[in-house]
């Protein structure tokens, strides 16, 4: 019987078709990226003036360094000194036997994780890394609820600001409503991340940050430490101190270079609507976009008013950029409970994720993540906006 054989591909050939392609590839990448670039450039330089363009990148980046990464170092520093004045003095320890029943079914995190979330409630995103970087705090974890930490702590960043910002506009139970949104919020991002984790790494599942025998070595150190109290006290605000002077540093290119990208994206000219080359000018590219598609978040947040969707769009890059709109808001009447409480949730729940995460997961070595986790925020933040909505609706209807 007369076979036919029809061409097949073979290892060697597809080998050779992949080679080609990332050939290819390789040869168009430079040009593509010159493309992306200076067209991106280019259109924005066409609506602010090329000079005004490149004095509002100038200006933003070295306002954020000296008023935003400082006060976040500042931050970091006195976080990191109270967490090891908690880790030294076997508060972490307690946490954990206390809030293990809590934090294991809700967020699969030990319950020393309670003391990053409150950390952050009181500061910012960056103080659950200065904890985080503390070898006998992160020995309670394995790898995937580590990672996830940045999640965690992000949901909570800056809550007791917002909330005291927003009583301070006169509203009283909303904020809470809008607390309670961004636990949820919270719940969905981290659970959202650590499957991530598990799915791109398996072994992190069983994974411990800290090997078993660092964690012997440092009981044994700690046990045979003989210290005063004075010493031991002196040693953990000096060594928490210098750690998060540590995560201050490593979160400048993070924060310097994505927070101005989405300044610039968001906002837009100055109060005469001229461009002036000011910092934290913009060509409002992102609130342009949200408008196009304002139904869709006037069916999930409930909002009356299109520009409304300039507060989550704000809080991408800084919640406190976004509080700042609320005044004027109320001023022109956009504003009502409902808009506070879910302000209050995806303000609290996202707190500025988007400038921060990149800086936070490449301090604890994991930047290949940053697009996991924003993705993960992102519907965490939105979760979290949705449930304050919800529940806004039914303690109206009781």
């Amino acid at each position: 019987m007369e076979q036919s054989f029809e061409p097949s591909a073979t290892p060697g050939t597809k080998e050779i078709a992949a080679k080609k392609k990332n050939t290819i590839l390789s040869k168009w990448s430079g040009i593509i990226c010159l493309v992306i670039v200076f067209g991106l450039f280019y259109l924005i330089g066409q609506v602010m003036g090329m000079a005004n363009m490149l004095n509002t990148l100038m200006h933003t980046a070295h306002d954020l360094l000296l008023n935003t990464v400082f006060y976040l170092m500042g931050i970091c520093v006195l976080t990191g000194a109270l967490g090891h004045i908690f880790v030294e003095f076997g508060v972490v320890k307690l946490l954990e036997r206390l809030l293990r029943p809590l934090m294991k079914p809700l967020f699969n995190l030990p319950g020393v994780a309670s003391l990053g979330a409150v950390m952050t409630f009181l500061s910012d995103n960056p103080a659950i890394i200065s904890l985080a970087n503390d070898r006998r705090f992160s020995s309670y974890f394995k790898k995937f609820q580590f990672i996830s930490l940045t999640n965690f702590g992000t949901a909570f960043g800056m809550g007791l600001l917002v909330m005291v910002f927003m009583v301070g506009q006169g509203y009283t139970w909303q904020p809470l409503i809008g607390f309670v949104g961004a636990f949820f919020g919270c719940v969905c991002s981290t659970r959202i991340m650590q499957y991530f984790v598990i799915k791109n790494y398996p072994h992190f599942a069983t994974e411990n940050v800290v090997p078993e025998e660092e964690q012997q070595q440092m009981e044994d150190k700690q046990d045979e430490s003989g210290k005063s109290i004075f010493v031991r006290i002196l040693n953990s605000l000096l060594d928490g101190g210098r750690s998060g002077v540590d995560v201050g540093i490593a979160i400048i290119p993070g924060v310097l270079i994505i927070s101005t990208l989405v300044m610039i994206l968001t906002f837009g000219p100055s109060a005469n609507g001229e461009y002036t080359g000011a910092a934290y000018e913009g060509v409002e590219f992102l609130p342009w976009i949200a408008q196009k598609v304002g139904f869709i978040f006037e069916w999930l947040f409930g909002f009356d008013d299109p520009h409304l969707v300039a507060f989550p769009i704000t809080s991408l890059g800084a919640v406190g950029a976004a509080l700042s709109l609320v005044p004027n808001f109320i001023d022109q009447g956009w504003v009502d409970g409902n808009a506070i409480a879910v302000f209050t949730a995806i303000g609290m729940c996202w707190s500025g994720y988007l400038s921060t995460h990149t800086a936070m997961l490449d301090s604890l070595g994991y930047r290949d993540l940053t697009s996991k986790a924003i993705l993960a925020h992102t519907i965490g933040g939105i979760f979290a906006a949705v449930v304050a909505h919800v529940l806004y609706l039914l303690v109206t209807l009781i």
